[in-house]
């Protein structure tokens, strides 16, 4: 089981996107935890600050160094990996998301505000985690971003283990083959004959050649990579 704890100041943003589908399912079945912590709760004044102006001016608030290393202190044991969502991260990709789904406990902070004490990235963090070359008004969403990516190549989340195998990003040079169901005409649009034919290997010719070409045609900065 992997266990999750994410770290923000607005807790019940994640109730909604983690009660349906797919991560869902993996925190019934037991494949999943997840946990959500309020930062508020690891301060120490009545008014619960968790931010303040910056040294040497500037626009924004920062968040404070105190109740995040209280938090991620009193959360990490010896197999957390403490990730935290940002724009100045590593990009995240198929890959970064394989090897999340095999770790054991990720400790996700979310950012907010103009970002963190400095202090914070320094000591406390394992890796930062951008989702794109965009800013968004908090890591939160990114933070659901991951953890979507990061459930469905949990072994044993999915309804077929071979799903992840064939789809965009699993082979790192590919975009997916296009797929089609029935009917096999629709508006004077058939499938391809080749994939009513039954001959697999055919198929499978066919599938690797359609990868190429789209892959040629949508995101050629991936064959040259």
């Amino acid at each position: 089981m992997l266990k999750v704890d994410i770290i923000t100041l607005f807790p019940n943003i994640f109730f909604g996107p983690f009660a349906e589908s797919i991560v869902a399912r993996a925190i019934k079945n037991g494949k999943l935890l997840v946990n959500t912590v309020d930062l508020r709760d690891f301060t120490d004044d009545k008014r619960r600050t968790v931010d303040d102006k910056p040294y040497g001016g500037g626009p924004g608030m920062l968040m404070k160094p105190e109740p995040l290393f209280r938090a991620v202190e009193t959360l990490k044991t010896d197999d957390t990996t403490v990730l935290m969502m940002s724009p100045q991260g590593v990009v995240f990709n198929q890959a970064l998301a394989s090897n999340f789904s095999i770790e054991k406990h990720l400790l996700i902070v979310c950012g907010h505000y103009e970002g963190v004490d400095e202090r914070v990235r320094e000591t406390l963090i394992d890796m930062e985690v951008s989702i794109g070359d965009y800013v968004l008004t908090s890591g939160n969403l990114p933070a659901m971003v991951l953890v979507d990516a990061v459930a469905r190549l949990i072994p044993g989340v999915l309804g077929s283990e071979n799903s992840k195998d064939d789809e965009s990003f699993s082979n790192p040079a590919l975009l997916e083959y296009p797929q089609y169901t029935r009917p096999e005409t629709y508006r004077e649009m058939r499938v391809p004959e080749i994939l009513l034919s039954g001959h697999h290997g055919e198929i499978a010719k066919w599938r690797t050649e359609a990868s190429q070409r789209r892959t040629r045609q949508r995101r050629p900065d991936l064959l040259d990579e």
